[in-house]
C-alpha cells in the first residue's frame, strides 16, 4: 500500500526497475571483464577465468607433465577449472546477489542464485 491511499506513481515504477536493469548489466558486464584465478597441485596448474566462467587461460607448469601419467595431468586442470569457476560464483553472488535481491529476491533466469 502507498502511504495516503494513493496510486503507485507508475512512471516512477518504470524508472526504478530501468534502473536496476542498468545496474544489474553494468554489473555483468563488469563480471565479464574481472578476472578469477584458480589453482590445483600446490600452483602446477593455474586456470584464469571471467568472473562469469568463461575459461581465459590455463598455464601449466612442466613439472606437472609426466607423460607417463595424463590421469594426474587431467585431474589437476580440471581442479584448477574448477576452483576459478568456484572463485568466480562467488564474484557474481557478491556483484549481482544485491541487484537480485532488489528485483524480488533473486529467480532471475540464467543466474545462479
Amino acid at each position: 500500500m502507498i502511504p495516503g491511499g494513493g496510486q503507485p506513481n507508475m512512471q516512477q515504477l518504470l524508472q526504478q526497475a530501468q534502473k536496476m536493469q542498468q545496474d544489474l548489466a553494468a554489473a555483468q558486464e563488469e563480471l565479464a571483464r574481472t578476472p578469477v584465478e584458480g589453482t590445483a597441485g600446490g600452483g602446477l596448474v593455474k586456470a584464469t577465468v571471467t568472473g562469469a566462467g568463461e575459461l581465459q587461460a590455463l598455464v601449466i607448469d612442466p613439472k606437472a607433465v609426466d607423460p607417463e601419467d595424463t590421469e594426474t595431468l587431467a585431474d589437476l586442470v580440471l581442479a584448477a577449472v574448477r576452483d576459478a569457476n568456484a572463485t568466480a560464483q562467488q564474484l557474481q553472488q557478491q556483484k549481482l546477489g544485491p541487484l537480485a535481491q532488489g528485483l524480488g529476491g533473486g529467480g532471475i533466469p540464467g543466474l545462479p542464485f
